[in-house]
Formats: C-alpha cells, sequence, structure tokens
C-alpha cells in the first residue's frame, strides 16, 4: 500500500487578529512578498481581511551562483512564480 502526503492550501485566507502578513505568508510556506504581490498590498493588511493565497511551491533559500533558470527552468518561469524580477543570496523563493 502506497501513501501520498498532499498539501492542501486554501485558495483564501481570513487574517485573524494579531495575525501580520508575515505570519500568514509563513503559515503556508510563502515568501512575505509573494503573498502582498498576489493581493497588490502597500501596507500590512487589516484584521478580518482576506487574502488570496497564490499556487505554492517549494520555499527555498538561494544560495550565491544560483540562477533563475537553474531555479525554474527559466527567467520567465521564476519571476511568474516569485512576483520579482530579483535574485539574491539567502532570498527566499518558490520553487
Amino acid at each position: 500500500m502506497e501513501y501520498v502526503l498532499r498539501l492542501v492550501r486554501p485558495a483564501y485566507f481570513r487574517l485573524r487578529r494579531g495575525q501580520t502578513l508575515d505570519l500568514a505568508a509563513r503559515t503556508f510556506s510563502l515568501p512575505p512578498r509573494v503573498l502582498a504581490a498576489a493581493n497588490a498590498l502597500d501596507r500590512e493588511p487589516e484584521e478580518g481581511q482576506v487574502l488570496f493565497l497564490p499556487a505554492g511551491g517549494n520555499l527555498y533559500r538561494v544560495r550565491g551562483g544560483e540562477t533563475k533558470k537553474l531555479l525554474s527552468g527559466s527567467d520567465r518561469a521564476f519571476e511568474e512564480k516569485n512576483y520579482t524580477k530579483r535574485l539574491y543570496p539567502l532570498q527566499e523563493v518558490l520553487l
């Protein structure tokens, strides 16, 4: 018998009292930058605000010398998934 573990992530999440963008992002293994960009946030969200949770991936910390193409197959795929054109060591990205 084979068992498969799957991460089930809702499409939306309502912020509760005391939750921040950073905490909500970490709860769903997303870089805070990705969650903010997916919801067009330019400031901290408010209690009760509903946030869209973009499709995830594996959260990864970039090492020196790695490229967008190496991490995601192409520059475009990296930029679409991570909502940024920048790549630098120690940055948290989705693979």
